[in-house]
């Protein structure tokens, strides 16, 4: 059977580059990502604007807020800096693919062709997931977690957030929510690295809940809202990863790679 590690029969062999040559392919490639991210950012500017963008994202505490009652501004340059740092983030968060499309292509031409088949649908795979978990937070968790918030707010008690503290609370749970979607893609490259078999993330199943909601308490708000709504997601995407495994071991085969895989 032919070895792919083989020089004799290696496709990468005589591909290799100095590595003067790999750190200018490297700052090639984070300035056409920085390119695309300022150039999302600009027509973000234009349409809908900082002030849009904010109005966006306070749309779920501001339904559950007086009709009259605005998020308040506490420091001297908070209404200049806050709205640029939302702008920024929904400028990364536009220009998210063609980010990762300079990560792939700068790491494309070190993988073999069966690697390459796999890890271009993971990047598809991951940032479709990571748009999902932002999306969650926005229209279904912020929604709940405030009405819960305002729920038990004294009457007494006028809840008005500063724009700096409520902005720094939607951006971590957006970051939470993205990197916890990814468990699927985790699940499945540990498979395919033979890193665990299906029947071990089976068995693993009771103790992978306890560590959802154990993560969820600790990067969520202290509120049993939000802690649910990330745990009982990540538990879903465990099993979506389990299914998903299999298929994707068996598709990710190299092609002298016999077909008996963990995953069987």
């Amino acid at each position: 059977m032919a070895d792919p590690r083989d020089p004799s029969q290696d496709e990468l062999a005589g591909t290799e580059q100095p590595f003067v040559a790999h750190l200018m392919e490297l700052r090639d490639r984070i300035l056409y990502a920085l390119y695309g991210i300022g150039a999302a950012m600009a027509l973000l500017a234009l349409w809908p604007g900082p002030s849009g963008l904010i109005d966006f994202i306070a749309t779920p505490i501001r339904a559950h807020m007086p009709p009259d009652a605005r998020l308040i501004a506490v420091g001297v340059f908070t209404p200049f800096f806050v709205p640029l740092k939302v702008l920024m983030m929904a400028g990364l968060l536009l220009a998210l693919p063609w980010v990762i499309y300079q990560i792939w292509a700068f790491v494309a031409p070190g993988l073999y062709s069966h690697e390459k088949r796999f890890a271009l649908p993971l990047i598809v795979i991951g940032s479709a997931l990571a748009y999902l978990g932002i999306a969650f937070v926005q229209f279904f968790v912020l929604d709940k977690m405030f009405a819960f918030i305002q729920g038990v707010t004294p009457a007494s008690v006028n809840a008005t957030p500063d724009i700096a503290s409520y902005v720094e609370a939607i951006l971590s749970l957006y970051l939470a929510f993205g990197l916890a979607f990814q468990v699927p893609v985790v699940v499945m490259l540990m498979v395919r690295f033979d890193m665990v078999t299906v029947d071990k993330l089976k068995s693993f199943r009771g103790y992978f809940i306890v560590i959802a909601f154990v993560i969820a308490a600790v990067v969520t708000p202290p509120d049993v809202i939000s802690q649910v709504a990330l745990a009982v997601p990540m538990c879903l995407l465990y099993e979506l990863g389990i299914w998903g495994s299999r298929w994707f071991a068996r598709v990710s085969r190299a092609p002298d790679e016999s077909p008996a895989t963990p995953a069987d």
